[in-house]
């Protein structure tokens, strides 16, 4: 018997489950703080596994993005997903966040194309030379989910 407030709590998400979604899912919103002022921005997103990757394209003229990873020790991450059945499933995650390297760009390229959103602003960048992508090295996740009855 369910009660009244299990689409309030839903129930924990598995490893499993937790992968499949972040898999399936290829958008989120990324928090970070700098000087302890927090920012949140919905993002698409690439999954490995053990890694979220990020594209930042469409720069501001103040690189409000790339100023709040760079001075972030910690970045969170959430994914969810609703439908008007009264369904819900939402992940987060945590971790450091850092730009890739040049080595590690063939990795995140193909998480990227596995799940994230495409974005006509792709087009309008080289990324070949100059890719923008951020790493979240994924050291906490959580999942919660309900089910329609």
């Amino acid at each position: 018997m369910s009660s009244s407030y299990q689409t309030l709590l839903g129930s924990e998400m598995d490893e499993a489950e937790i992968d499949e979604f972040l898999t399936r899912t290829g958008v989120g919103v990324l928090s970070m703080t700098a000087d302890g002022v927090p920012y949140g921005v919905p993002l698409s997103f690439g999954y490995d596994g053990g890694h979220l990757y990020f594209l930042f394209v469409g720069r501001s003229a103040e690189l409000r993005k790339e100023t709040y990873a760079e001075r972030s020790n910690q970045a969170s991450f959430v994914a969810f997903d609703v439908d008007s059945g009264g369904t819900w499933r939402s992940v987060i995650v945590a971790g450091s966040l850092d730009r890739i390297t040049p080595g590690e760009w063939d990795a995140a390229r193909a998480a990227l194309a596995d799940n994230a959103f495409e974005s006509d602003l792709l087009s309008a960048h080289n990324l070949q030379e100059h890719p923008n992508v951020w790493a979240l090295d994924i050291e906490e996740r959580s999942g919660r989910a309900v089910d329609a009855e």
